[in-house]
């Protein structure tokens, strides 16, 4: 009996304001690739044939605005602009994937935080506005039609707005682990990471300068396809050992030969400065140690100097407590 046809998958539809699940994030990339083998072609193709009917959509727009203003009557498209828009997410288009590029080729003054156990970057709203308010975005302009134009405060933020829109970025808040009379919940399991902030993601997605966002979008993956080829690289490798020529497996076992004398001799040295701590404590106090900084938290190279110190003894004033006089 012939399998039964799989429906295909619904379109996601989020409320404004509502927070996309990864399962929704994964139901609209399936889509992209669904509407792709639809039009016979690839997914990047796709998306360069969406970015190109954009760019004839907003070439129509500007025509038809010249023509209106020629006419003397004030473009709508304008007027739109003009009032801030809503953020309902959806799939990423063009022109948000563009505002990304931009904004993360610019100085954000980025920082790092944990997002359900991922470390994100994390950017304040007020610094990409300045950015998209910035001459390098005129420029960029120039050069990448898909940019919105900026003209004042509503199209800044309706520019802004296309990437929470597109899930290419979105607003988080610090998790307050004291939240209510006890803990918050699951924040016993929570990992906290000294120095980072450890957020969340709120379902209101607001264009206000004081907030943060953290980024989604990661960009071109090209050190990451890199890496991970040379990866594979050296598994093969390593897999096709035994049909290496005899000279290399001879140097690859002397190369070994070498590394496992490194590390005995590394074992030998931190026991014989221990015994020689132990030594001189008793001899001549409070103790020498041969390279001090040999397992301290520096560089390697910080490791071994200086080569011989003295053990660190903290001198405490002890508290004397003196009676009151009567009064």
């Amino acid at each position: 009996m012939a399998d039964s046809p799989q429906p295909p998958p619904q379109r996601v539809q989020l409320q404004p304001g509502q927070q996309p699940t990864p399962e929704q994030i994964e139901a609209m990339r399936r889509q992209l690739a669904i509407d792709a083998q639809k039009a016979g072609m690839s997914v990047p193709e796709f998306v360069q044939k969406l970015k190109a009917q954009a760019i004839a959509q907003q070439q129509a727009q500007q025509q038809a605005a010249q023509q209106q203003a020629a006419q003397g009557r004030p473009p709508q498209q304008q007027q739109q602009q003009q009032q801030p828009q809503p953020i309902n997410p959806g799939p990423p288009n063009p022109a948000a994937l563009a505002v990304a590029a931009f904004l993360k080729s610019q100085d954000l003054k980025m920082r790092t935080c944990i997002l359900n156990g991922q470390r994100k970057d994390m950017f304040k709203v007020k610094r990409a506005l300045r950015a998209l308010q910035s001459p390098a975005y005129e420029k960029a302009r120039k050069k990448n039609p898909l940019l919105p134009e900026i003209t004042d405060r509503a199209s800044l933020e309706n520019t802004f707005k296309l990437l929470p829109m597109s899930l290419l970025a979105l607003r988080v808040s610090k998790i307050d682990p004291h939240e209510g009379h006890g803990h918050a919940p699951g924040a016993h399991k929570t990992k906290r990471v000294k120095g980072l902030w450890t957020v969340k993601i709120e379902q209101q997605q607001e264009c206000r300068e004081e907030l943060h966002y953290a980024w989604f979008y990661e960009g071109p993956q090209l050190r990451q396809k890199l890496y991970a080829a040379g990866a594979l690289a050296v598994v093969f490798a390593i897999v096709m050992f035994p049909l290496w020529p005899v000279k290399m497996r001879l140097g690859v076992w002397y190369l070994s030969m070498g590394m496992l004398g490194l590390i005995g001799l590394f074992f030998a040295m931190s026991i014989f400065r221990l015994i020689l701590f132990g030594v001189t404590m008793f001899v001549v106090p409070p103790g020498l140690w041969l390279y001090p900084n040999l397992f301290e938290d520096v560089g390697f190279f910080d490791s071994f100097r200086p080569v011989w110190g003295w053990q660190e003894v903290s001198f405490e004033s002890p508290k004397i407590s003196l009676p009151l006089p009567p009064i």
